[in-house]
């Protein structure tokens, strides 16, 4: 596997500013949050919107606010501080605690896997390990993969995960994850299948081949 995009940073980053509200958009559907593009675009912009419940609305600003951090410190070195700070945006005033380390027990929807209470140390040394993974494209979905399974917060896991992955790739120039809104079914039950079994290759296969956008010259 190669990298399936190879921008400059400067291209990346206009291409991630240019599809932001779409990738929020995804990223809230993701979720299961049943919300509109035009409704996700109007709270973006600030406005009024009827029907969409206030929880929702706080998703989709935190991903905003999540988004412009990621873009204001793209060159910033990826750490476990880093990750807990982007987890502060993304989970603000939704879960138990906010840029803190899970310190109890969760399962997962649709699987018996129920993750280990996370250990600074040992997520340390896992986020050091997946740094020697190479292309880069795939150390990013790796990264992205094992943030989602070991769900290191009481809440916005996926979100955060997404989020970290997209740092990575568009401070490489290799374009944006995000998981198309007609495939996030199939998406969910390769998902559920890496949470159950660890099976891994059919999900990297949808992701690399599904939902990794850049540009076409």
């Amino acid at each position: 596997m190669k990298d399936k995009f190879q921008l400059t940073q400067k291209e990346n980053i206009f291409l991630a500013k240019r599809n932001i509200v779409d990738s929020i958009w995804k990223s809230a559907n993701l979720e299961g949050i049943n919300i509109t593009f035009p409704e996700t675009n109007a709270i973006y912009e600030k406005l009024k919107v009827k029907e969409v419940d206030i929880s929702e609305v706080n998703t989709i600003l935190n991903l905003k606010h999540a988004w412009k951090e990621i873009l204001s410190t793209i060159d910033e070195e990826l750490n476990l501080e880093y990750i807990c700070k982007i987890h502060n945006e993304v989970a603000k005033d939704e879960a138990l605690t906010w840029g803190k380390l899970r310190t109890g027990t969760v399962g997962i929807s649709g699987t018996n896997y129920i993750p280990k209470i996370p250990e600074k140390k040992e997520v340390e040394e896992q986020l050091e390990k997946i740094k020697s993974v190479s292309p880069n494209t795939m150390r990013c979905m790796q990264l992205m993969l094992y943030l989602m399974k070991s769900q290191l917060f009481w809440d916005g896991n996926k979100r955060t995960a997404m989020l970290i992955a997209n740092k990575e790739m568009i401070k490489n120039g290799n374009g944006i994850i995000s998981i198309p809104i007609e495939n996030i079914t199939e998406f969910n039950e390769l998902l559920s299948r890496y949470y159950t079994y660890n099976e891994t290759e059919k999900l990297v296969d949808f992701i690399y081949t599904k939902a990794i956008s850049g540009i076409n010259y």
